[in-house]
C-alpha cells in the first residue's frame, strides 16, 4: 500500500515503538500522521520532537492524548475516577458488558481517533492504523487477582449479603477477555465505517521471549501470573487478528508484528528515578530503629516505617519505555544472552513500515498463523459428500431432521425449518414465485396445524412459531430467542414475501452462473448450481448457506 498522501493513526504513538514508527513513516511523506497517547502531554511533546526532526516534512502532525478503553468524556480523572463513581463505574461495565450499538461506537475515544471525530480531527478518518499500545500490560496490569482477593475476603467474612455491590463490580471491570473482546469488536467496526485500508500490531510475547520458567517478577510466585495474563492476553489478542484479516469488509492489510525480546532503549541519563510518573522518595532506618523480624505487625507490606529524608531517589539510569528504568547492571542482566536479549525499536518500525508497502519481512504471525494453520482439505470436501449420502438415505428411512438447535445461532434453525416449510409446498423456485405471499403463509399455517411431529420438533427446541396474523405465537417451555428475526418460525405473509425475494436473487445468481458454466469463473462452494436441477429444485442447506454467505455477510475470508 502507498503511504504517501495518506493519513495515518499509531495508537501509542508517544511510546518508544510508537516514536520510531512514525519516524519511518513520515519519510513516505503521509498527509497526516496523528500520534495517540494515554498523556495528552506525551503525545504533544512526540510531535513537537517529531517536527522538529523533519521540519520540511509537508506531512500534518497532531498529537491526541486518551485512554483508549475508556469513554471519550470520561478522560478527565482516567480509570480510576471511573471506578470511583458508581454511576460511571456501572456506565464503563455496561461499554463492555452490553451488545455493542451505535452509542457505544459513537461514545468511544477508539473509534473517535479512527474515524476522525475526536478533537482536533476534523472527521478525518484514518486511512491506515498502526497499533503501537501494549494492550496486553493495559489489561492484565489492572490485576483482577488482587481485586479477587478482596471479594473472597468479602465472602470469607460471612457476610450475610455475600459480597458488596462494588466490590462485585469492580470485579467485572477488571476481567479482561472481554475488555479485550469488546476492545476487537470497537477497533474493527470503526475501521470498517472509516474505510481504513491497513491495520498493523505491534504486539508482545508477554515475557519477553522466554518461557513459563521467566524469573523475572512482579514480587509474586514464579512464574508470576501477571506476567503469565500478559501473555495470555497478547496472545488471545493475536488470535482475534488473525481473525479480523479473515473478516470480508475490515482492512485489506491486516498484519501483527510480534517483538519478543527486551526493547531498548528510549534513553539514557542521570536524574530523578520516578516509578509510576512520581519521583521515588528516599528513606532512612538508623540502627537504633532496627524491627524484629519475628514481630508480624512489622512484616506487614506498607506501613509508618522508615525516616523520609526529603530527597528523591537520583541515578544513572537507562529508560526502556514500558519495562520502567534500569540501572546499568539491571539492563546487563535482562538483556544478558539466554535472558531476554534486545530488540530495537527501529527495527520493529522498519518491520512495520515494510509490511504496509508490502514488502516481505518474514515477520508478519498473521501470515504465519495462516501459513501454518489445517484449513479445508480436499479430503474433507469429498467426505462431506459421503456423509451427505449417507445422511439422506437414513431420512428417506427415517424421517427428515430440519435442526437440533445444537449447531447456533436459533437463527440458522429458524431460516432451516422455514426453508424445509416452504419445500414441503414446492422444492421448486419458480413454483413458490409464482405464489402469492398470503397463500404461502396461509399454506405454511395450515402445514403447522396438521403436521404435529413437525410442530413439536421446532417447539421443543426453542423456538416458537409465529403465526401467519403476526400476534400470535405457538411455543413451548423455552424461548431461545426474543424476536422473530433471530430466532422464530415466521409464518406472516411478509416473511413469505422476503423469502421470495431471496428465492429469485438465488434464481438470477444461478442463471447467470449457468451462462459461464464451462469455466472456473464462479465459486460454487456455498452455491452449488452445477447440483441444481434443471427445473431449478433446490436444498434447504444450501439456501441457509446462501444466506448466512451473501444476505449476513457471514462469508469465510480465508481458506
Amino acid at each position: 500500500m502507498d503511504i504517501e498522501g495518506r493519513n495515518i493513526l499509531v495508537l501509542g504513538g508517544a511510546g518508544m515503538v510508537g516514536s520510531a514508527v512514525a519516524r519511518g513513516l513520515i519519510e513516505h511523506h503521509p498527509a497526516r500522521l496523528v500520534l495517540a497517547a494515554r498523556r495528552g502531554a506525551r503525545a504533544e511533546a512526540a510531535v513537537a520532537d517529531l517536527g522538529q526532526e523533519y521540519p520540511d516534512s509537508g506531512t500534518e502532525l497532531i498529537g491526541v492524548g486518551g485512554d483508549v478503553f475508556l469513554r471519550a468524556e470520561a478522560q478527565a480523572g482516567g480509570r480510576a475516577q471511573v471506578l470511583n463513581d458508581p454511576p460511571r463505574r456501572k456506565q464503563a461495565i455496561n461499554d463492555i458488558y452490553a451488545p455493542l450499538d451505535d452509542e457505544i461506537i459513537g461514545e468511544s475515544l477508539l473509534a473517535g481517533l479512527i474515524l476522525g471525530h475526536a478533537e482536533p480531527l476534523n472527521n478525518i478518518a484514518a486511512d491506515i492504523v498502526v497499533d503501537c499500545m501494549n494492550t496486553a500490560s493495559a489489561l492484565s496490569y489492572q490485576d483482577v487477582y488482587s481485586t479477587a482477593r478482596g471479594a473472597l475476603a468479602e465472602l470469607s467474612s460471612g457476610a450475610a449479603d455475600g459480597i458488596a455491590a462494588e466490590t462485585a463490580e469492580r470485579l467485572l471491570a477488571s476481567l479482561y477477555i472481554p475488555q479485550l473482546v469488546r476492545h476487537l469488536q470497537l477497533l474493527l467496526e470503526a475501521m470498517r465505517r472509516a474505510g481504513t485500508r491497513a491495520y498493523v500490531k505491534v504486539g508482545t510475547s508477554g515475557s519477553g521471549g522466554m518461557g513459563l520458567n521467566i524469573p523475572y517478577t512482579h514480587g509474586e510466585e514464579r512464574p508470576s501470573r501477571l506476567v503469565l495474563s500478559k501473555s495470555a492476553v497478547a496472545g488471545a489478542q493475536s488470535l482475534l487478528t488473525f481473525l479480523m484479516a479473515r473478516t470480508p469488509g475490515g482492512p485489506d492489510i491486516v498484519k501483527e508484528v510480534k517483538p519478543s525480546a527486551l526493547i531498548g532503549w528510549r534513553d539514557i541519563g542521570f536524574g530523578t528515578v520516578s516509578r509510576g510518573g512520581a519521583p521515588i522518595p528516599v528513606f532512612d532506618c538508623p540502627m537504633d530503629q532496627a524491627v524484629s523480624s519475628d514481630d508480624p505487625a512489622s512484616m506487614v507490606a506498607r506501613g509508618a516505617f522508615g525516616v523520609a529524608t526529603g530527597d528523591e531517589l537520583t541515578g544513572v539510569y537507562i529508560d526502556t519505555g514500558e519495562n520502567g528504568v534500569f540501572t546499568a547492571d539491571e539492563f546487563a542482566t535482562i538483556t544478558a544472552l539466554g535472558q531476554m536479549e534486545m530488540v530495537t525499536p527501529e527495527e520493529i518500525a522498519d518491520a512495520v513500515v515494510r509490511e504496509i508497502i508490502g514488502a516481505n519481512t518474514g515477520l508478519d504471525i498473521v501470515a504465519a498463523l495462516d501459513g501454518s494453520i489445517m484449513g479445508p482439505t480436499y479430503r474433507g470436501g469429498a467426505l462431506r459428500s459421503v456423509a451427505l449420502r449417507k445422511l439422506r438415505a437414513l431420512e428417506a428411512e427415517h424421517g427428515k431432521s430440519i435442526a437440533f438447535e445444537m449447531l447456533g445461532p436459533p437463527r440458522l434453525s429458524k431460516l432451516l425449518f422455514e426453508v424445509h416449510i416452504l419445500h414441503r409446498h414446492s422444492d421448486r423456485i419458480e413454483v413458490l414465485l409464482a405464489c402469492p405471499a398470503k397463500e404461502l403463509a396461509s399454506a405454511a399455517e395450515a402445514l403447522i396445524e396438521r403436521d404435529a411431529e413437525l410442530r413439536r420438533h421446532i417447539l421443543s427446541i426453542g423456538l416458537p412459531i409465529l403465526l401467519t396474523g403476526g400476534r400470535r405465537l405457538l411455543r413451548g417451555p423455552e424461548i431461545k430467542s426474543g424476536d422473530a428475526y433471530h430466532g422464530w418460525v415466521d409464518l406472516t405473509a411478509g416473511n413469505m414475501a422476503q423469502w421470495q425475494a431471496r428465492l429469485g436473487q438465488i434464481k438470477a445468481l444461478i442463471a447467470e452462473e449457468r451462462i459461464g458454466a464451462a469455466s472456473s469463473r464462479h465459486d460454487r462452494v456455498q452455491l452449488p448450481s452445477r447440483t441444481w436441477a434443471d427445473d431449478d429444485r433446490f436444498e434447504i442447506g444450501d439456501v441457509a448457506a446462501w444466506i448466512f454467505t451473501h444476505e449476513d455477510r457471514g462469508m469465510r475470508g480465508k481458506r
